[in-house]
C-alpha cells in the first residue's frame, strides 16, 4: 500500500472531520471518518459502544478498526482516542503522513459542551481539562509527522 494518505489526529472537537472534508475537496482525495467506519462495522453509535463495553473496550474496538483501514489517496479523520491504540498508530503512520491538530483548551471546551453525547472517551475521573495532552501522550503512540495549531495556523 502506498503512503499517500493524510491522517488527522487530535483531541475531540479540534476539527479533524471539518478540516478533513475541506482538505479532501481541495486535494482531490477521498475522505474517511474513522468514527463512522467504527459505527458501521459495529452497527452502533460511538456512545452506545462506550456504554456497552466501557472505555477500554471502546479503545480496543477503535484500535482494531483503525489498524485495518485499507485506503489510498485519502484524508483520514480519526477519533480523539486513536492515540491510545499502538497498532492503529503504527498502521496509520505506515499508510500516511500523521498530522496532529491542536486547539487551546478554552476553544475545545466551548466546542464540546455535550462531550458524553458525542461519544468521547473519558476514563474514570477524567475531564476535558485533565485529558492527556500532546506533551503527555507517549511519543511512540503519537507517531507524529506534523503539528498544526488550528487557532493560529502555525505548523511544527
Amino acid at each position: 500500500m502506498k503512503k499517500d494518505n493524510i491522517v488527522l489526529i487530535g483531541m475531540p472537537g479540534v476539527g479533524k472531520s471539518t478540516a478533513g472534508v475541506i482538505l479532501a475537496k481541495v486535494l482531490g482525495y477521498e475522505f474517511v471518518d474513522a468514527d463512522l467506519v467504527i459505527q458501521k462495522e459495529e452497527g452502533k453509535l460511538l456512545k452506545e459502544i462506550i456504554e456497552e463495553v466501557g472505555t477500554d473496550g471502546f479503545i480496543a474496538v477503535e484500535n482494531r478498526v483503525n489498524s485495518s483501514l485499507e485506503v489510498d489517496h485519502s484524508i483520514i479523520a480519526t477519533g480523539g482516542s486513536v492515540v491510545y491504540g499502538k497498532e492503529a498508530m503504527e498502521h496509520l503512520k505506515s499508510i500516511g503522513t500523521v498530522v496532529y491538530l491542536q486547539l487551546p483548551f478554552e476553544e475545545l471546551n466551548r466546542r464540546l459542551s455535550d462531550i458524553k453525547g458525542r461519544g468521547v472517551v473519558l476514563k474514570d475521573g477524567q475531564t476535558l481539562k485533565v485529558c492527556p495532552s500532546f506533551k503527555t501522550t507517549p511519543r511512540p503512540l503519537m507517531s507524529l509527522n506534523l503539528l498544526f495549531n488550528s487557532s493560529n495556523g502555525s505548523c511544527k
